[in-house]
């Protein structure tokens, strides 16, 4: 796809058009092909393979992502990218589809013909932590996720026990996969740089995850002991059972929420299921 080297540089596109961030939609573009090229490699190997990208915006991963030879599917919120988009298509062979919508409320099985497939994105900041739970716990599971988030975001993610970083997300994340930070991105990097620094997160779903109904139950459980985080477990899960909980699933009330092992939590999530 020798036509892809041909395009103008992204900043000299974004330019012609006249377009630029919308801090409302959280956009903060990768115009550095060395950046997306990398975070495309530690997607890959993609060459041959469909690969679902949300949040394109100008196009600088799609690029690298076509490069490896993957099959792509886009999902953009802001219309005004669609020209640049399509001059990506025109020259990639017919390997970009360009689905416009919100990606919140998009069908990533349909999208991708009922097949496990990668993800991959520069999430835009402010639905980033909404679309990874929906890909978390959802009926449609990737076959990997190779996601952009703010550095803090991505801590949260992959935090253990003890760590301040760690809570309600981190135990979603991996109850339900292997998370690892695997690249992290200077605020410069972006257009217009952020007041914050990025990390790429790598998530390989568990070949066997949670059931629906335990999964529920351990949203139920790690909002209610999370929310109130410096309290006794004993009075944050008191909606939840409190102490006669805790104490079923073999956990010591007077701990909090911070020092539980994703065991534990999974332990509470089936103890409460079993509660009349």
């Amino acid at each position: 796809m020798s036509a892809l080297t041909d395009l103008p540089p992204l900043r000299q596109s974004l330019e012609a058009h006249g377009l630029m961030a919308d801090k409302g939609l959280g956009q903060h573009f990768l115009l550095d092909l060395n950046i997306t090229r990398k975070i495309a490699r530690l997607a890959g190997p993609l060459e041959g393979l469909s690969v679902i990208e949300v949040g394109p915006g100008p196009g600088g991963l799609t690029r690298a992502l076509l490069e490896t030879g993957a099959t792509v599917t886009v999902i953009e919120k802001d219309a005004r990218f669609l020209p640049l988009l399509n001059e990506l298509s025109d020259v990639s062979e017919g390997k970009l589809r360009i689905v416009m919508g919100d990606a919140l409320k998009a069908d990533e099985a349909e999208l991708a013909a009922n097949q496990p497939v990668p993800i991959v994105a520069n999430l835009p900041y402010n639905v980033g932590t909404a679309l990874l739970i929906k890909w978390l716990t959802g009926t449609y599971r990737p076959a990997s996720m190779t996601l952009m988030f703010q550095k803090e975001v991505a801590e949260r993610i992959v935090a253990r026990p003890g760590d301040e970083a760690y809570g309600r997300l981190a135990v979603i994340a991996q109850a339900t996969a292997k998370a690892k930070i695997v690249m992290e991105a200077p605020g410069r990097a972006f257009t217009p740089p952020p007041k914050v620094d990025s990390a790429v997160v790598r998530l390989d779903p568990h070949e066997i995850r949670p059931p629906e109904p335990v999964l529920s139950a351990l949203e139920q459980v790690t909002q209610a002991a999370f929310g109130q985080r410096r309290k006794m477990l004993r009075s944050s899960l008191k909606v939840l059972g409190g102490a006669e909980l805790c104490e079923a699933a073999g956990i010591d009330p007077s701990r909090r929420a911070e020092t539980l092992a994703l065991e534990e939590f999974l332990s509470l999530a089936n103890k409460l299921l079993e509660r009349p």
